[in-house]
């Protein structure tokens, strides 16, 4: 059986060879380790408070932790490691991805740890995945990212939590009844969570509102890219391209099956929506941002040794990859601008090498913004010490299928679904090579190169 497997590996790693010397040279480096995406699913992407509303963090991770297991057969004692995304995290599962591998029934032996790195908290969860294949630490690793804005921390004051922990302390009635005394109608006001920047205290539709005026992003090219998103996203969904998407059963509930956000509309109906930020003369609107989204994702990650002697058949290998930051007030969602030709350089790529885009849309705007100033030479030269501009990605190459815009965007899972769509793109299309970029909060971004698996 051992021999079997060892040739089955062989003769896929000659037809590899053999495949990509009739295309674009492979990306494969001797020496170092080819790692795979083997499969990756998520759960339906809800808007937030509609079916999933009941549920909890650990229940989403779950469900898609299972589809990944499902769908791929892998015995669950076969994976070593899992590794979670997530950005608002509930307290009663602070490691969200070991509480979601014991419900879904992986072994108490394997480990599992969480991550958060705002939007890109998926791709930090499974780049970590790669760093430690490559390490030779594991040979199977499941990453996958979750959010649940359904149900989010909503904290007592300050003032009220310091007296509440004091009383817990108190070691008579008169202190107590002090402590009671003291509690003023203020103290009563919660703390509600907020997407805001700690450092700048402004919420990131500001942000964005504020970035597409700097770079002269219209209003009407805002909502065009919205529609776009969300015709592509429903032509997609009707053919049955997402077929990352798997059906959950909701506890008490009927079965999920398919994204709820993608409402294609028209341009007279979004030009009514007022400004939902910066008001009365903002761009940015609802309807031209992404909404507030429940979902969970999963990847299985592998060395493609392993992944051959196993059986599988590989969607994609993840090459190079890169993580940026910059000036969290007015660059705060140009992650993908300052990423791409970093990750370009890794790989040894141009941008028209590139036969896949998939780029995070947080906004219409903060897209637009993103393509207008990866075509300008001034700003590569004024910002980011380069001598030319990377160019734009091409919108017949760029998120064909819908993006955050109109699938949605859990925050912590939507890095999975790029990767993912990725690999089922080049496939469909044919393509050698796909990218995928995303911003994140905190002024920070995050790219990655992704290499078709030979036929």
């Amino acid at each position: 059986m051992e021999i079997r497997r060892s040739l089955f590996a062989l003769i896929k790693l000659l037809l590899f060879f053999s495949v990509q010397t009739e295309s674009k040279k492979t990306l494969a480096r001797p020496g170092v380790k080819n790692i795979v995406l083997v499969e990756g699913v998520r759960t339906p992407f809800l808007l937030s408070g509609t079916t999933y509303a009941d549920l909890m963090p650990h229940d989403l991770a779950r469900a898609a932790l299972q589809g990944l297991l499902n769908r791929t057969g892998i015995p669950k004692d076969s994976v070593d490691y899992l590794i979670y995304g997530t950005v608002i995290q509930e307290v009663k599962t602070s490691n969200v991805a070991r509480e979601a591998a014991l419900g879904a029934g992986f072994s108490d032996k394997i480990p599992a740890h969480t991550v958060t790195m705002a939007c890109i908290s998926s791709n930090q969860a499974m780049t970590s995945a790669v760093g430690m294949i490559a390490a030779g630490q594991c040979d199977a690793i499941v990453a996958g990212g979750v959010e649940f804005m359904s149900d989010v921390p909503i904290r007592h004051s300050r003032k009220m939590r310091k007296t509440m922990l004091s009383l817990n302390k108190a070691k008579s009635v008169g202190q107590r009844l002090g402590l009671l005394a003291s509690i003023r109608l203020a103290h009563l006001a919660p703390e509600l969570p907020a997407v805001a920047e700690f450092s700048t205290a402004e919420t990131m539709g500001h942000s964005a509102d504020r970035l597409a005026a700097a770079f002269g992003v219209t209003r009407q090219e805002q909502d065009e890219f919205a529609l776009r998103s969300h015709t592509l996203a429903k032509k997609a969904q009707d053919q049955g391209l997402l077929e990352d998407v798997i059906s959950f059963k909701v506890p008490g509930r009927d079965i999920v099956s398919k994204d709820n956000g993608i409402r294609p509309s028209s341009m007279e109906q979004m030009s009514k929506l007022k400004p939902a930020f910066v008001k009365p003369h903002g761009t940015v609107t609802a309807a031209n941002s992404s909404f507030l989204t429940d979902g969970a994702s999963a990847v299985l990650i592998m060395s493609e040794e392993k992944a051959l002697s196993m059986g599988f058949k590989p969607k994609a290998y993840l090459r190079d990859f890169v993580y940026v930051s910059q000036d969290p007030k007015d660059q705060l969602l140009l992650g993908p601008t300052y990423a791409t030709p970093k990750v370009l350089e890794r790989a040894g790529l141009s941008l028209s090498d590139i036969d896949v885009f998939e780029f995070h849309e947080a906004f219409a705007g903060q897209i637009m913004a993103n393509l207008k100033a990866m075509d300008s030479d001034w700003f590569a030269q004024t910002y980011m010490g380069r001598k030319a501009k990377v160019g734009t990605p091409p919108l017949d190459k760029f998120n064909l299928w819908g993006g955050s815009l109109s699938l949605g965007h859990p925050f912590g899972a939507t890095g999975c679904r790029l990767v993912t769509t990725v690999a089922h793109r080049l496939k469909k299309e044919g393509g050698q090579y796909g990218m995928v970029a995303a911003c994140a909060a905190g002024g920070q971004g995050h790219a990655m190169v992704i290499e078709a698996y030979p036929q």
